[in-house]
């Protein structure tokens, strides 16, 4: 098995059901394509509905998010997102047997030639959500060769996990994974060293802690904190920024494409560069609402008094 740095830290008994796990993968990763998304799929959703997995927090964020909708329009959406959900699950066990001489199965990234050009050699951030398949992104590194894929994550509490989607993201000799408390010192030690230069990959749309400096703004119709990292390194050094659009095209393929929302250089009021992000993200998930992650505690920080001014996306 090919070495995981990420397993240092487990013990003898984890060790063996990481071996365990991820062979089994492997081989369900190896069988075709019929196999994975016509019968592991059916049954992955059929034990979502008999555990009615998290169907309370999918229907509350739902009728919270699309108060003008009907409940039998819910229990719609949360039906398909349970289809995409497990078609996720799916795409992320084969991705144990990406490889970038199998071709581009996978994702296809619109306008790859130009992008590209229009970048040279300089850094980027790209700003990407829990919608569709989003482990999908660091594939980016397959088209862009002189680039490092600087994915910035938070550690999972499971270390057998933290392990598994360790290894699971190292398809590219090309990808840094590094943790989110760390992504600023990193780039400071890093950047603007040989001739490689860094594309910074975040997922923006979490929960994150609050703050008293935090932005807030009224998203899916309530009131909304979002991790402002991307903004901060922005506007430090100086990045443009890119928001990620997905699009599926049927189970287990995608297209992508980025939207610059920043170019480095404009000279913007503080929240401004989240603002366009969560609007974006707003208008793809009204679009195709099942394919964003309705199962997460998005909405556990509560406006209060004191926090600042809660901002209209548009």
């Amino acid at each position: 098995m090919k070495s995981n740095p990420a397993t240092e830290n487990l013990t003898r008994g984890q060790r063996i059901l990481f071996a365990v796990l991820w062979s089994l993968c492997s081989l369900t990763a190896r069988m075709p394509v019929w196999y994975r998304y016509y019968l592991l799929k059916p049954l992955i959703l059929s034990l979502m509905f008999l555990m009615r997995y998290r169907r309370k927090v999918i229907l509350q964020n739902l009728q919270r998010s699309f108060p003008e909708r009907s409940h039998k329009e819910h229990c719609q959406i949360m039906r398909r997102y349970y289809g995409i959900l497990a078609e996720v699950i799916v795409d992320t066990i084969s991705l144990t047997r990406a490889r970038p001489d199998n071709g581009f199965p996978y994702i296809r990234f619109r306008n790859t030639e130009e992008h590209i050009a229009q970048l040279g050699e300089q850094d980027w951030i790209a700003m990407a959500s829990h919608y569709g398949c989003w482990e999908y992104l660091p594939m980016w590194s397959w088209f862009d060769p002189t680039l490092t894929f600087m994915g910035v994550y938070h550690p999972l509490t499971s270390p057998l996990f933290e392990a598994f989607y360790r290894r699971l993201r190292a398809f590219s000799p090309n990808i840094e994974q590094i943790r989110m408390k760390e992504c600023v010192r990193y780039y400071l030690r890093n950047r603007k060293q040989g001739d490689r230069h860094y594309l910074i990959g975040l997922i923006a749309d979490q929960n994150p802690g609050r703050r008293p400096d935090s932005h807030w703004f009224s998203f899916l119709n309530q009131d909304t904190v979002f991790f402002d990292g991307a903004e901060k390194l922005a506007l430090r050094f100086s990045l443009p920024v890119f928001f990620v659009h997905m699009e599926r095209q049927k189970p287990g393929r995608y297209e992508a494409w980025f939207e610059m929302i920043y170019d480095g250089k404009e000279q913007v009021e503080e929240g401004e560069i989240t603002r366009r992000y969560a609007l974006r993200l707003e208008q793809m998930i009204c679009r195709k609402p099942e394919l964003w992650m309705w199962s997460h505690r998005r909405w556990k920080s509560k406006h209060r008094e004191e926090d600042l001014p809660v901002m209209p996306l548009s």
